[in-house]
């Protein structure tokens, strides 16, 4: 029992202490999953608390983007869920460009890359990319420095279409290298979700599988977050496992599954 309650107070410190040095605010996320994620990082490098963890991760920032990648869970495919960018691709897409041919898009949580760009392959398919911008954002810049390479092994293009390959990547060795027009489209940028204002005036907001880590009070604040930077008729697109239950709490309305719409008489 003492070992137990020393071990929540030594996790507990490493929170506090991590807020401190970097805003990040672990008590957000879902406290069960964190711990046993971050336990796992601390035993695999030899640490016997966190709070000997904190000390070596704060002195070695090579250490500490290996917690902040062990934090984020850096899982990220191109065409995840193709039938759901297909159905943006074909049916939410021209509606949006009906209303603005400019679109504003942010690709929230963006990992390496792959979202984005995945993006804006779509939207220069359909002649829309020269027009719109992308912002693509995270909290870890080891992710954002690999985006902003964009080089791929083989094994993350497996559910790019072969046509899409052939026009938009080009070889790197034995990887795939984005080519530069699309990558140049892309704006890159470090954000903490929770804690960072938002841009405003969106028409498309793509955050997927990256909400199920947090508490229920902080999905509730970021999906507020992510309404306010909506504009009206804009849409959130979440992730697979991420329904919103009761979207007019949030000024949102369903669209398509996992597509969420900004009310229009909404501001």
């Amino acid at each position: 029992m003492e070992q137990q309650e020393a071990q929540d107070q030594d996790f507990a410190w490493f929170v506090k202490k991590v807020n401190e040095y970097s805003g990040i605010d672990l008590s957000q996320y879902k406290e069960a999953q964190m711990k046993r994620r971050l336990s796992t990082l601390c035993a695999k490098k030899g640490f016997p608390s966190f709070a000997a963890f904190y000390n070596a991760m704060t002195a070695d920032r090579e250490l500490y983007h290996e917690f902040l990648d062990r934090m984020t869970i850096n899982v990220s495919e191109f065409w995840r869920n193709a039938n759901r960018w297909e159905t943006l691709e074909q049916k939410l897409l021209p509606d949006l460009a009906k209303t603005n041919s400019r679109l504003k898009c942010w690709s929230a949580a963006c990992s390496t890359g792959e979202e984005p760009y995945t993006l804006a392959m779509i939207l220069a398919e359909r002649n829309l990319l020269d027009f719109s911008r992308i912002l693509a954002t995270d909290i870890d810049e080891g992710a954002l420095e690999k985006a902003k390479k964009g080089v791929y092994p083989d094994r993350q293009l497996k559910e790019v279409p072969a046509k899409y390959i052939s026009k938009y990547f080009a070889r790197n060795g034995s990887d795939y290298e984005v080519i530069d027009p699309l990558k140049q489209k892309v704006k890159f940028a470090r954000q903490n979700l929770l804690s960072d204002p938002f841009e405003k005036d969106f028409d498309l907001i793509i955050c997927r599988n990256v909400l199920i880590y947090f508490t229920d009070d902080a999905k509730q604040m970021l999906y507020h977050k992510f309404s306010r930077a909506l504009r009206p008729g804009g849409l959130l697109f979440v992730g697979s496992t991420e329904q919103i239950f009761s979207p007019g709490q949030y000024a949102l309305e369903p669209a398509e599954t996992f597509f969420y719409r900004k009310k229009t008489d909404q501001v």
